[in-house]
């Protein structure tokens, strides 16, 4: 494999600035739906502090994280974020998560969903350690990351699915209930992005 190759495929692990960042991407889908331009939504966003950040600092990385997110999104799925449910929105922002980060979208298809056609009820820390472990063997930069932040990367992902309605307090899986128009946009993708989630839907 070549060092470019190799370069392509490592994880991108930026992912620790806030949880699914719904409340955000409401706020932040009118200002791109009339701009176009993702540099001028954040600029504007950090300037005006859209998201009404306590400190500067936090208003600039909570800003660069939801557009990040929402700019992996299709012009047409940030057009709806602002007059979706909070589920469906919740439902999005996940799909978006899933699509910037690799590694969140694959313990999603690979375990959050594949634990729920299974049956097997619950995921747990103790799944998400033997998934990334198995990751490990092959991307040298999660074997770097330091302890403080593998334990902060982990509690970001179950914080997402919890706000996402996937999964309870104490682990229970729950079944995703897509509505049509966010199905609709989620199986314009291929492969399928319905994959990302627990539900019996294809």
């Amino acid at each position: 494999m070549s060092s470019s190759s190799a370069e392509v495929s490592r994880y991108a692990l930026s992912f620790t600035t806030g949880g699914l960042l719904e409340r955000e991407a409401a706020i932040l889908a009118p200002v791109y739906v009339e701009r176009r331009d993702w540099v001028k939504v954040r600029d504007l966003a950090v300037e005006q502090n859209l998201l009404q950040a306590r400190t500067y600092r936090t208003g600039v990385r909570l800003v660069r994280e939801t557009v990040k997110r929402m700019s992996a999104l299709e012009d047409r799925e940030v057009e709806i974020l602002a007059d979706v449910t909070a589920s469906e929105r919740g439902h999005i922002m996940w799909a978006a998560a899933c699509r910037r980060y690799d590694l969140i979208g694959e313990f999603a298809e690979e375990v959050l969903r594949e634990r729920f056609l299974t049956l097997a009820g619950t995921v747990s820390y103790e799944d998400y350690d033997s998934f990334y472990r198995s990751k490990a063997m092959w991307h040298d930069e999660l074997d770097a990351v330091s302890a403080a932040t593998y334990r902060k990367l982990r509690q970001v992902l179950f914080r997402m699915m919890v706000e996402a309605g996937f999964v309870t307090a104490k682990g229970a899986i729950e079944p995703a209930l897509l509505s049509a128009r966010v199905a609709e946009c989620l199986t314009e993708h291929t492969p399928n992005d319905v994959r990302f989630f627990p539900t019996r839907e294809v």
